[in-house]
């Protein structure tokens, strides 16, 4: 009976706690085997696997406090998708589809009724997803969308506090350290998908992810997702002046960074991530309809350009030459 209960206690212990975190770091100091490890916390085997997979630095190093940053951010990203939960998806799909609502009217009347919604602006953009996805809901408003002539992304956002690229120090303008990056989305033909890269400036190290729609706060913790396992070597981000890199601030401060913004109408500034955007071109075509493009597919994409030799470093490739930065921060 103690056995199995036991058992079952292993089960539903998914997660480690920050304490499990700082032993589970002893115990791999000490070259303990995971079997032993998880008996010792209390877990099963496959707990330690997936930590020190999910939550490890990429150079293989497994550090408590780094990991439990990681774990944080993942934990207060998925607690805020769920604030638009299936609940609240069948009442604004019942409201439009048999009362035809505006989003106000459903939120104006969720506000004055008690009843738990998310903003009128929130409500647009699903519909505005849906619609990409082939969805009728826009139909049923009375101005089926015509009045917001704007990209699916949401509404127009003038950009806060931004730090022009003219304050951006020599160093990084002259490529003379690991660690400053450009970044850019990419958009399939007709706003089908989004994708955005990141492109390290003395490497060349590219990076690519398909994005669930061009707004802020989704381009935003995609990028810190991205960032986060390196942070250590994300010293600057360079952008243009796109509505979606409205939540810059967001990302300097989860990644502890500076970030930067272009002048508009000069791709020059940011030459290696427009580069870098045609050698994806040669597998995504601009013509082409991102949804049919799944995430391997992307990765696949992503690890041949970085397996690539390159003149300027010396025929190394992008990958070899970042990684072996990695290996030296702190």
């Amino acid at each position: 009976m103690f056995d199995l209960c036991f058992r079952l206690k292993k089960i539903r212990m998914k997660h480690l706690t920050t304490e499990q975190r700082y032993a589970l770091k002893a115990y791999l100091d000490c070259n303990k085997p995971k079997r032993e490890i998880a008996n010792n916390l209390g877990v099963d085997r496959s707990t330690i696997y997936r930590e020190i997979k999910r939550n490890g630095r990429k150079n293989g190093v497994y550090n408590p406090d780094f990991a439990n940053e990681l774990a944080e951010e993942r934990k207060e990203r998925f607690c805020m998708y769920r604030t638009f939960d299936s609940t609240k998806q069948k009442l604004i799909n019942n409201w439009i589809i048999e009362e035809q609502w505006s989003p106000e009217q459903i939120k104006g009347y969720c506000d004055k009724n008690g009843i738990d919604m998310v903003s009128h602006e929130r409500i647009y953009q699903y519909i505005r997803e849906d619609k990409l996805k082939g969805g009728s809901l826009y139909k049923e408003l009375r101005h089926k969308l015509k009045h917001r002539n704007r990209p699916v992304s949401g509404k127009h956002e003038v950009i806060k506090n931004k730090v022009s690229i003219e304050l951006r120090p020599d160093v990084i303008n002259n490529k003379e350290r690991f660690g400053d990056w450009e970044i850019d989305l990419i958009v399939g033909e007709n706003n089908k998908g989004a994708m955005v890269t990141i492109v390290e400036r003395k490497t060349a190290m590219v990076m690519i992810r398909k994005l669930n729609g061009k707004n802020a706060d989704c381009l935003a913790d995609t990028v810190i997702d991205m960032l986060l396992p390196y942070k250590d070597s994300v010293l600057s981000i360079t952008s243009d002046n796109g509505t979606e890199f409205a939540r810059h601030e967001k990302i300097a401060k989860k990644l502890n960074t500076n970030f930067y913004f272009a002048h508009p109408y000069a791709s020059w500034e940011r030459g290696l991530s427009e580069y870098s955007n045609k050698l994806i071109r040669q597998y995504i075509s601009k013509k082409t309809n991102f949804d049919t493009f799944d995430d391997n597919f992307i990765k696949q994409v992503q690890h041949k350009i970085n397996r690539r030799p390159r003149k300027n470093l010396e025929f190394e490739s992008p990958k070899v030459a970042f990684f072996n930065y990695v290996a030296l921060a702190p």
